[in-house]
């Protein structure tokens, strides 16, 4: 606390930054101010023209000054809203399909929704960039319309315009933080775990120099028993939440985030680091889990005003951008390959002191939906990597294998006149299967069936579409450049209320129902799941990990009945006559052997690799395996260690 009462005016390298930008822009440029934006500059403009159409110079500035630089529009040039939203509606082409516009007032930028972007890119003939933000005086960002649109993006487009004065302050003081002068040209790099280290659960652990402090994750154990082991060990370290520099989230899962907004609660006011599509992943989840909490008659940790917190102090980052957290931290973001947006976190800390990698959960392999998780990273000394599937015979079939398993299991199934009830996670999973299976009844592999989907399937899938840049290169052009979107497929049907499920459940009518939850343990899926059960003809199959102890586990290993709590809260028993399959393969984490081949593909060689997010024995495995392959240091740490990096 006391060092950030220090810093109330303008630091000395700060100054220099300031003053090399206004020697090196030339007058025509307009620049009528120079403001941080948390980790970027500032420069306002009432020329943004000029800027816009000489990128070299922007590019020259950046090189000199090593940060990163963001133009944007004086508010005094900037049209009133509707005004603006005349011009852009006068100046898109009608083919292009405008379907709405979104003001952001804290950085005088206006997404453009349309169905066809790609006639309003920079390169479109029609659509001039610089012309359009010329007339309306607001700098445009041009996004692709989505099929169903998604209430959680909506939620945080309106909780930001109306933080607007609230967020401008706040990215001012954090670039002050950020671009304050060091105290010490000492380099030191400790790490202490939290959690996540010898289990899967509450991933979190601090980032520690003389200069700063990084937390990296905040996840929670969902099925612990006690706090002591559900939340992150926060309370072993000597700090306060003040002292916090930065959070830094890989991705939206609970056992990565859960804990998060509880900290927004108890007075954490810094920056949150993320990726754009993150954020409404986590608040999705995290919003969920108030709902189940309050289904299951516990009190949630945090409510809804914690989350909307959240949308407030998160700064998104896109992949592959260097970007200053810290006096003396630099923060890239890199694709893992595990979920929508997820993060391989790069910190470059002191003058090339030291590089430290953080995995996260990752999958080095690629799927339809994402790509391989990146590894050509320049420099990496320490690496951080899960161990989900660490052990020697955590071998998972290949994509080819598991989706012609996938085929015949559906198939032989919808012949026989039956129903294919796959309990799935809702995020990720949901949307790698409905892709699986777009691609294979198209091509004619799969029998043609309606699919039907419920729960939060279709406001994760929306989410999805929202972001096509960051899933794989086939289907993030099929999104952007084509009018055959298969999010927007002909064989999808949404089911919004139970009392629509009619038609799913109609007799012999063959079709395949994708419900949430995934291990059959509360959600739609329990409804079908009792009409599914007793058919012969009809089949229950799992592509994701049952967990001992749930309702998905006893029915994968062989229960011929179920207990269940009906309609007024009676007890039912619900005869499984129905087909029972599993297929791996389909998961989001690298099996053992490219968990290795990653490892492998590091260059130049590494010098030291910490183990995490595993059992404690296929940590154990893991590292052993390392550390005899590849003659690098290999450490599995418990909770509550200390580990000095550099």
């Amino acid at each position: 606390m006391q060092r950030k009462q220090q810093q109330k005016e303008l630091p000395p390298s700060s100054q220099n930054i300031m003053a090399t930008i206004l020697q090196s822009i030339p007058k025509e440029a307009s620049v009528t101010k120079i403001e941080y934006e948390g980790p970027r500059i500032a420069l306002y403009t009432n020329s943004p023209r000029y800027l816009m159409e000489n990128n070299e110079t922007i590019s020259n500035l950046v090189n000199i000054i090593k940060k990163r630089i963001v133009v944007r529009t004086d508010e005094s040039i900037r049209k009133p809203e509707d005004e603006a939203r005349r011009i852009i509606a006068e100046c898109v082409p009608e083919e292009a399909k405008l379907q709405g516009t979104i003001f952001d007032t804290a950085t005088g930028e206006v997404s453009v929704e349309a169905k066809r972007p790609w006639l309003l890119q920079r390169n479109a003939k029609e659509f001039n960039h610089a012309e359009v933000t010329e007339k309306m005086g607001w700098k445009l960002r041009i996004r692709k319309a989505t099929t169903i649109p998604s209430r959680t993006i909506q939620t945080i487009n309106a909780t930001l315009k109306q933080s607007s004065a609230e967020r401008s302050k706040q990215l001012k003081q954090v670039g002050d933080e950020i671009f304050r002068p060091r105290l010490t040209q000492r380099t030191e790099v400790s790490l202490y775990t939290l959690g996540g280290f010898g289990q899967v659960g509450r991933s979190s652990l601090l980032l520690s120099t003389p200069e700063s402090k990084i937390l990296i994750d905040c996840g929670i154990n969902p099925g612990a028993r006690s706090p002591m082991d559900a939340y992150p060990r926060l309370d072993s370290l000597d700090i306060t939440l003040d002292e916090l520099d930065a959070i830094v989230i890989g991705h939206a899962h609970l056992d990565h985030t859960g804990f998060l907004p509880a900290l927004c609660k108890y007075g954490y006011k810094g920056p949150i680091y993320c990726t754009e599509p993150t954020l409404p992943m986590m608040n999705l989840i995290q919003l969920d889990a108030i709902k189940v909490a309050a289904a299951q008659g516990r009190t949630p940790i945090y409510s809804e005003r914690d989350v909307k917190q959240i949308m407030r102090q998160t700064i998104t980052l896109p992949y592959g951008t260097v970007t200053d957290i810290s006096p003396d931290i630099k923060l890239v973001l890199a694709n893992a390959g595990h979920i929508l947006g997820s993060a391989l976190c790069h910190f470059h800390i002191g003058n090339g002191d030291h590089n430290f990698v953080y995995s996260g959960d990752i999958k080095f392999g690629k799927s339809i939906l994402f790509e391989a998780a990146s590894w050509n990273f320049p420099r990496v000394e320490t690496l951080l990597i899960e161990s989900t599937y660490g052990l020697k015979e955590d071998i998972q079939p290949t994509r080819q294998e598991v989706e012609s398993a996938f085929i015949n299991a559906v198939n032989n199934t919808l012949a026989d006149g039956g129903k294919v009830l796959i309990p799935i996670p809702a995020v990720g999973r949901a949307q790698e299967i409905m892709m699986v299976i777009d691609h294979y009844m198209k091509s004619g592999e799969m029998i043609e069936a309606p699919v039907f989907t419920e729960g939060m399937i279709s406001e994760a899938s929306a989410i999805h579409e929202s972001y096509p840049e960051y899933l794989a290169r086939e289907l993030k052009q099929k999104i952007l450049e084509t009018d055959d979107n298969p999010f927007d497929s002909e064989y999808f049907t949404n089911i919004e209320h139970g009392d629509a499920r009619e038609e799913p459940m109609r007799e012999n009518s063959p079709c395949i129902i994708l419900a949430t939850s995934g291990m059959l343990e509360g959600g739609p899926v329990l409804e079908y799941f009792k009409n599914i059960a007793p058919d012969k003809k009809s089949k229950v199959l799992f592509v994701s990990y049952q967990v001992n102890g749930t309702l998905g586990r006893r029915v994968l290993d062989g229960s011929k009945q179920a207990t269940m709590l009906g309609k007024e809260g009676k007890v039912e028993v619900v005869t499984i006559n129905c087909g029972v399959e599993k297929l791996d393969g389909f998961s989001g984490h690298s099996d053992y052997n490219q968990l290795m081949s990653f490892v492998q593909r590091l260059r130049p060689k590494l010098r030291r690799v910490l183990v995490n997010h595993g059992e404690r024995k296929k940590s154990e495995n893991l590292a052993m395996n390392i550390r005899r392959m590849y003659r690098v240091p290999a450490h599995y740490p418990q909770i509550q260690e200390a580990i000095k990096l550099f």
